[in-house]
């Protein structure tokens, strides 16, 4: 939880629309850069000088559902602060689509109806 004054300044930065939204779907507001967005829309953001360690990299989910499958292997590695650069930046994170990959996502259906359940004998 931020303090009232970062929560005043952060309201200042990013406008009463993104303040509202971040409140909606994190629960803390943030000011930071934007260091480039996925293939599936998703937004990165850092900001170095004002966080605590360890919490200065953070998403906005283009669809909202907050789940980690929706993210680039690329970028799940410099938000879980592997890497040092973001794919954008780096070489050989900037690959793109794999030959192997599909060009259009699966959702992870774990907890939900659409989830596998075997057959029970």
């Amino acid at each position: 939880m931020s303090t009232i004054t970062r929560t005043l300044r952060n309201l200042r930065r990013i406008g009463v629309k993104q303040y509202a939204m971040q409140m909606l779907y994190i629960g803390d507001t943030r000011a930071g850069t934007l260091v480039g967005t996925d293939r599936m829309g998703n937004k990165f953001y850092e900001n170095i000088t004002e966080e605590l360690p360890l919490r200065t990299r953070w998403i906005e989910y283009s669809n909202h559902e907050l789940d980690a499958s929706h993210i680039d292997p690329g970028w799940h590695a410099w938000i879980s602060y592997l890497v040092d650069k973001p794919p954008s930046e780096d070489s050989i994170m900037k690959i793109g689509l794999r030959p192997w990959e599909s060009p259009n996502t699966r959702i992870n259906y774990t907890q939900s109806r659409g989830a596998y359940k075997p057959y029970s004998t």
